[in-house]
């Protein structure tokens, strides 16, 4: 991706305004978007050409204008190439999304921990995705085995598009050699605000609550552990300011043992992903006792 990057950006950029773009760059399907430094931005539409055509299967190329930010997550996106559409199709996991990036909350940098959770389900399991967005947790992880995802989010046109990927690859599955592999469980997609969600229809029922929203776990902490059986198991995720990479995982460890309702016994702590310098995004497995 790097000397993609660079040969698209050559007689355009510097060697080192190149550089900024490799961390500053994601691909979704046949869209790219790109954060432009503010001094390079009265040359977005030449480095937006020059994206378009060095990158082959790109028809977009759309320039992030604004954060990821408010109920939604969503972001302004900005035409600078090819065709006003944000709708693109993704691949991942031997699974196919329909993803609306501007209207919608994704993120491809997240691939491994989707693998990773998808890894830990097993047949039989109730899970509860409290912050599912198009679907893709929850898709990838009953590709994998035999259980029932709740997939909820307040946007409609998230939840509307979770429908749609359900039913993309309960026809499409997992290609092996032989032949593809059918949704193992099934995924139920429910528009609404989490904490409501789980007043109305969950109580101490799911095996497994899923908290993808780090910048507001404290928030919804109380309505995961209401929603989680005894015994169950809560994937909470934030953000955690640390001057070494190193503690971060046990800072955040220590940060959900504080903030916990419930007496809790830690599976594991990692970092998932940095976020910006000396702020990561993390994770806890946490298993949940309410004896």
């Amino acid at each position: 991706m790097t000397r993609m990057l660079k040969r698209a950006l050559e007689g355009v950029l510097t060697e080192s305004e190149a550089a900024e773009f490799v961390s500053a760059f994601d691909q979704v399907g046949e869209i790219i978007i790109v954060r432009i430094p503010d001094p390079l931005l009265a040359r977005r539409f030449e480095i937006g050409r020059a994206l378009l055509d060095g990158v082959k299967i790109a028809r977009s190329v759309f320039c992030q204008a604004s954060a990821v930010d408010g109920e939604y997550r969503t972001r302004k996106l900005d035409l600078i190439a090819g065709s006003d559409d944000t709708t693109t199709t993704y691949r991942e996991s031997g699974c196919r999304f329909v993803v609306d990036v501007e209207n919608a909350f994704f993120s491809p940098r997240l691939s491994h921990e989707r693998e990773r959770i998808a890894s830990l389900v097993r047949d039989g399991e109730s899970v509860l995705n409290m912050f599912g967005g198009i679907g893709m947790f929850s898709v990838i992880a009953a590709m994998n085995a035999a259980c029932t995802v709740y997939s909820v989010d307040s946007n409609p046109v998230a939840s509307r598009l979770c429908e749609k990927n359900v039913e993309l690859n309960e026809h499409y599955g997992r290609k092996n050699r032989k032949k593809g592999r059918k949704m193992a469980g099934r995924v139920i997609s429910i528009c609404g605000e989490a904490s409501q969600v789980v007043r109305d229809r969950f109580d101490g029922t799911c095996d497994r609550t899923l908290m993808l929203l780090p910048e507001r776990s404290d928030e919804f902490l109380g309505s995961a552990v209401r929603a989680t059986a005894d015994g169950g198991v809560i994937h909470y995720y934030s953000h955690i300011h640390s001057d070494s990479k190193r503690d971060a995982a046990a800072l955040s460890e220590r940060h959900y043992l504080d903030v916990a309702p419930a007496r809790s016994e830690v599976l594991d702590s990692r970092i998932v992903r940095a976020v910006g310098p000396r702020y990561y995004q993390t994770v806890v497995d946490a298993v949940v006792r309410k004896g």
